[in-house]
């Protein structure tokens, strides 16, 4: 009767985000997309997805920290270590199984994936980055994937440029999550246009540092390597790295960054009076993807901005917004939608950052727009108006302002959920 019931829970809370998932979209030029089902995933589902750009494109990409890392995630940093950032052709990506764990062997698979989609795009070289996703510990049924990457690049109509093709090489990669992650947009640099499109995958096992899911951008805009580099380092630094669903950091965790410059324009490099336009856009547009991370957290009901200010430096409020968001106990008081500040100050005190303890504030700061509800000011306690309070945390979406008091000004955003029954639900049989 229990998993009946968070069945269908999931099932309603699916249908509710279908509003995170776009109608159309603003694309790059000269990238193909699409996804099928290979069979390894039950059910005729979706489970392979490939990018192919048609010309050569330079790369950058951020890597899980994790020890254990996951084959793919060793051979595309290989490939980009080869390479140079420069020449990549395609992305593949595996969803049903992780390919973590698995020795010489998952390492072999993982190769022969890169080569695959390189006799695809004609390359003598390896130019391809490969992720995977799914349960650790299993080898890939290779015999499953080969023949869907073959068929994925020589049957008309699977690959394609319009948002159709873009949706379904979204829903190519997802596990547990309940909507595709797909984000467009359009933006102009010294007259010439230029397109963003990504797509990431992650509902657990979401935390920083990173990465924290797997998830690729590509650009039409001309972007030297070092310069790309730079700007996704910044990007995630600021976006995939101040996620959290449930404080568990993958062996698989890549974001990947490509720009093939099929839309022309001057190369964008890092003195270019450009680049610091790019990296806006960029980062503006990572936030937004990895914000929909959040949104899919499993069995999550609440979507929380944590905002961190007065800090000494922007490491010590992003340290305070992500221990505040790690805390099990916070995450639990927001989905029983109860106004234990104790639990934001207790994660805000084990920091390990500088406060000051007599001029720390926090409050709620309604998303309605209307006004702040202050729960500790200057390190004194506020008679909290606990209807309002209930009032605000009725709603899914919630901001906290903590102000650290310490005179530093530096300040940070962090994004998060709460913990729900179902969480422990989905991750109890995951397997299965």
């Amino acid at each position: 009767m229990l998993k009946r019931f968070f069945s269908s829970s999931t099932a309603k809370m699916a249908a509710d985000k279908s509003r995170f998932v776009p109608t159309s979209g603003s694309y790059p030029k000269g990238f193909n997309v699409g996804a099928l089902a290979s069979g390894v995933k039950k059910n005729s589902t979706l489970d392979l997805a490939l990018l192919l750009s048609e010309k050569p494109a330079s790369a950058a990409a951020v890597f899980t920290t994790n020890k254990y890392k996951a084959a793919p995630v060793v051979v595309s940093r290989q490939v980009l270590d080869q390479c140079g950032g420069e020449g990549i052709n395609g992305v593949v990506i595996n969803s049903g199984c992780a390919n973590a764990v698995t020795g010489e062997g998952g390492l072999k698979d993982a190769r022969s994936m890169v080569a695959q989609v390189d006799k695809l795009s004609g390359s003598a070289t390896a130019s391809t980055l490969v992720m995977s996703t799914g349960v650790i510990g299993q080898r890939l049924q290779m015999d499953k994937i080969l023949p869907g990457i073959d068929k994925l690049g020589q049957t008309p109509g699977l690959l394609g440029s319009d948002h159709d093709h873009w949706l379904t090489c979204a829903k190519g990669i997802m596990t547990t999550d309940t909507f595709p992650k797909l984000v467009s947009k359009s933006f102009e640099i010294d007259g010439v246009q230029y397109s963003l499109a990504g797509l990431a995958k992650g509902a657990g096992m979401i935390c920083p540092n990173m990465a924290t899911l797997l998830g690729f951008f590509v650009t039409d805009a001309p972007v030297a390597p070092a310069a790309l580099k730079s700007i996704l380092t910044h990007a995630v630094d600021h976006s995939f790295n101040c996620i959290s669903v449930d404080g568990d950091m993958s062996t698989n965790d890549t974001i990947s960054a490509l720009a093939n410059g099929a839309a022309g324009g001057n190369e964008i490099t890092e003195d270019s009076p450009s680049y610091e336009i790019l990296k806006h856009e960029i980062t503006a547009f990572s936030q937004q993807l990895s914000q929909l991370v959040v949104r899919d957290g499993e069995g999550a009901t609440k979507f929380i901005t944590l905002r961190v200010e007065d800090a000494l430096s922007y490491a010590d409020a992003r340290a305070v917004a992500a221990s505040i968001a790690n805390s099990a106990l916070f995450k639990t008081a927001m989905y029983g939608k109860d106004a234990n500040w104790g639990r934001i100050l207790c994660a805000t005190g084990y920091a390990g950052v500088e406060v000051e303890p007599t001029k720390t504030s926090v409050s709620f700061i309604p998303t309605d727009g209307s006004a702040e509800l202050k729960l500790l000011v200057d390190g004194e306690p506020e008679n909290v108006d606990e209807a309002r309070a209930s009032e605000i945390l009725e709603a899914e979406d919630l901001e906290i302002l903590v102000q650290l008091g310490t005179g530093g000004g530096q300040e940070a955003q962090f994004w998060t959920c709460d913990f729900s029954h179902e969480y422990v639900t989905i991750n109890g049989d995951y397997r299965s």
